[in-house]
């Protein structure tokens, strides 16, 4: 699917929002300025967030209120090789009914994570400096049921 635009993006991550569930997982994957943190924010709106969203590059993981009693956990573990105690922060995240859960550079938690997980990857077009195209992976009923409205 190709993105032209940063609106595009946020208006993708708002129908991602409309069939998230708590308990659910989006990984995201893609280089450093691919847009990931753009389509959270997307997502975050769906969900009804009010605060601003920020890259948690830096922070590991920041967490939204959202409306009817979800909670947003972004996690991004760029700067981490082995996640350590964060694993178990994570997991205890996944395991929360009412927290939907959104990882950025899995690969240092990736035995922690569902294989039920919707996987977007956000690709650079080489033609256009602004456009993106993300593809997913589909491994269960999460991802079935978040991408329903894409497709």
């Amino acid at each position: 699917m190709k993105i032209d635009s940063l609106t595009h993006m946020l208006e993708i991550g708002n129908k991602i929002a409309q069939n998230i569930r708590g308990g659910d997982v989006i990984e995201l994957v893609g280089d450093v300025g691919a847009g990931k943190t753009t389509l959270v924010k997307g997502i975050a709106q769906g969900l009804g967030v009010e605060e601003p969203v920020q890259s948690p590059t830096f922070t590991i993981n920041r967490e939204y209120g959202g409306g009817g009693g979800l909670r947003l956990a972004h996690y991004d573990f760029y700067r981490l090789r082995e996640a350590g105690v964060m694993s178990d922060e994570l997991a205890e995240a996944i395991h929360d009914p009412s927290t939907v859960v959104v990882v950025e550079w899995a690969a240092a938690v990736d035995a922690v994570l569902p294989e039920d997980r919707l996987t977007l990857t956000i690709g650079l077009d080489k033609d256009e400096e602004t456009a993106r195209h993300i593809s997913w992976t589909h491994s269960g009923e999460v991802a079935t049921r978040l991408m329903e409205p894409l497709l």
